[in-house]
């Protein structure tokens, strides 16, 4: 057992020490070929959010609501919620904004709460800001016919 041992630690030093360095150092080697190995880079910033609007048309039924306005220094951290400034409570009237759904203040049980649902407490989660961007990829999406309830 111990000889099984030591031959296989052989093994495994004796294979650190053959592997040419170059390869370690200079190139990957995959399915592909010999590929270089980059220097990540940043993301591009994006500075193209579209100026504050009025809501966005919806795509499908049951679509959150896009953001019409720049969120860039908005904080949401567990003890605070900036969304909710303008759209919570009462204060969405005197900030012209709309009012947060009844729904986000409903538990996973069905239960109504006085609060905002801890679900539904981090708006980003759904809610998007709305970009003018390029597309990445062709795109011939077109929105269903509104359903007649």
């Amino acid at each position: 057992m111990k000889k099984n041992i030591c031959v296989g630690l052989a093994l495994v030093v004796g294979c650190i020490v053959i592997v040419p360095q170059g390869v370690l150092a200079d190139e990957v080697k995959g399915l592909r070929g010999a590929i270089g190995v980059e220097t990540p880079q940043l993301p591009p910033k994006l500075d193209k959010q579209i100026p504050d609007q009025k809501s966005i048309k919806r795509d499908f039924a049951q679509q959150p609501p896009l953001i019409p306005h720049k969120i860039d220094d908005y904080s949401m951290t567990r003890s605070s919620n900036d969304c909710m400034g303008c759209h919570g409570g009462e204060n969405y009237k005197a900030a012209g904004a709309t009012k947060v759904s009844a729904t986000h203040y409903v538990d996973r049980d069905g239960r109504e709460l006085a609060e905002l649902s801890p679900r539904q407490y981090f708006c980003t989660q759904c809610h998007v800001v709305q970009m003018d961007a390029k597309p990445l990829v062709e795109n011939t999406f077109k929105s269903a016919p509104a359903r007649r309830k």
